[in-house]
């Protein structure tokens, strides 16, 4: 008998003793998805490192829908994307912001950025061993393997100690742009075909320079274009300590265990299509939409095909339409509202200036179609214009996610130290046990 059918047997079997029902939730007050009836998140912690805010409360402790503001250790992005000349190097400027609770001056920022750049290099043969050698199917899970493999060129892996893990942490954030591109050039290589082209980062680069020198064949970039991609890692640097990779983090670290086990543990919970992949479908769909009705579609198309979308009836759609709604902003997603502006101006210089309009018209008919669908405040997210972004750039989709964690990756760090400095307490939440309680059937009795 094929093993699979009994398998499936075994599975359709186990529904008379598995189910919970929904009910039981309300009973019991648990918050299905740690989220409360008004779609606002259950506190889990407390933190200092950057504030989400999507919504405010009246005088009656009423939620009310209000404009998104994200605030890194309580400066508005905003202001720290417009307030200065730009010096090439915002998302590093983020990160220190969100490490160390305050905005550096430039001698701080120089030593700083020397400190990271200084990381960039991989040991000793592991670009051979451990990326060209073993190609991934997926960057993801080979950004993974990658993490977890840098332990073993760790000499004291396993210190948990504050200061050890923010050496240990800003180490993986040198390399980890190189493993991303690496990860990328051997994977396309060994399964495409494609000829494998090797640049090493610059220690005189920022982040985003670096990136986009090591997957272009010359490594040539324009300023705009390093300019987008700074202002893309910046935009995505952390997002509150309610995310499920950063809470996935925390609970993680919460046990002791190595840095790099820590933030592997991060990267599979950002892998996820509800989460980090989820730019990947918006640029999926997008491609779909364009393909369909073109960019010259009228409004009245593009509003049609929404609402295709919206019943299941447009091909490969499940009903969502990627790239709009958000688990706490409203009536706007302030990462989108920049990155609209910023994104305008590149899609100008490139001749793309038709496609950037197609996204503008669609964002405001998708928001009001599916507001009239849902009955809710719907605004576009981060994930509608960075896959838009990342194609201007000439980025693949498939380092669309990688290069998320990539940025993220000093959010995870920051909550990290936050919560071994002033919580230090295993996370270990509790399940109400509602099964019931049966007898033991011996074998011969079953």
């Amino acid at each position: 008998m094929d093993r699979n059918i009994q398998l499936a047997q075994f599975y359709g079997k186990s529904q008379n003793y598995t189910q919970i029902p929904r009910d039981l939730y309300v009973k019991h007050g648990v918050k299905r998805g740690l989220r409360n009836e008004d779609h606002t998140g259950v506190l889990v912690g407390l933190t200092r490192i950057a504030d989400v805010v999507g919504y405010r409360r009246d005088a009656e402790g009423v939620k009310v829908n209000c404009d998104g503001t994200l605030y890194y250790r309580g400066i508005d992005i905003l202001d720290l994307v417009k307030n200065d000349a730009y010096t090439g190097y915002l998302y590093e400027e983020a990160c220190f912001l969100l490490l160390f609770g305050y905005l550096p001056n430039r001698r701080e920022l120089d030593d700083f950025c020397k400190i990271i750049q200084e990381s960039y290099e991989l040991p000793d043969d592991f670009l051979e061993m451990n990326l060209l050698r073993m190609p991934g199917k997926n960057l993801m899970n080979k950004l993974q393997h990658a993490l977890l493999t840098l332990y073993n060129y760790d000499e004291d892996p396993d210190n948990t100690d504050v200061y050890q893990t923010l050496r240990k942490g800003l180490n993986i954030m040198g390399k980890l742009p190189s493993i991303a591109c690496y990860a990328y050039m051997s994977k396309v290589h060994y399964y495409n075909r494609h000829s494998l082209i090797i640049h090493y980062p610059r220690k005189d680069y920022s982040t985003a320079e670096n990136i986009l020198s090591m997957l272009r064949p010359d490594s040539s970039f324009t300023e705009a274009e390093a300019h987008l991609l700074d202002l893309l890692l910046f935009l995505h640097a952390d997002h509150g300590g309610g995310t499920n990779s950063t809470f996935t983090n925390v609970v993680v670290a919460s046990t002791d265990t190595d840095i790099y086990s820590t933030m592997a543990s991060s990267i599979g919970a950002l892998k996820g299509a509800r989460h980090g992949g989820a730019n990947v479908r918006t640029s999926q769909m997008m491609e779909r939409i364009i393909a369909a009705i073109g960019l010259d579609a009228t409004d009245k198309q593009i509003r049609e095909t929404i609402k295709r979308i919206l019943n299941k009836s447009f091909p490969e759609s499940n009903g969502l339409v990627y790239g709009f709604g958000h688990a706490v902003y409203t009536l706007s997603d302030p990462r989108a509202e920049i990155m609209r502006e910023y994104c305008g101006e590149v899609a100008t210089k490139k001749g793309l200036a038709k496609d950037f309009d197609f996204y503008r018209r669609f964002e405001c008919i998708a928001k009001e179609e599916i507001g009239k669908d849902t009955g809710m405040d719907i605004c576009s997210n981060v994930d509608y214009y960075s896959g838009f972004c990342y194609h201007m750039l000439g980025i693949p989709r498939d380092l669309y996610t990688p290069l998320f964690v990539v940025s993220r990756l000093v959010g995870w760090l920051a909550h990290n130290i936050e919560n071994k400095l002033y919580d230090g307490r295993i996370m270990r939440p509790a399940t109400k046990y509602v099964g019931d309680l049966v007898s033991y059937i011996r074998r011969e009795d079953r």
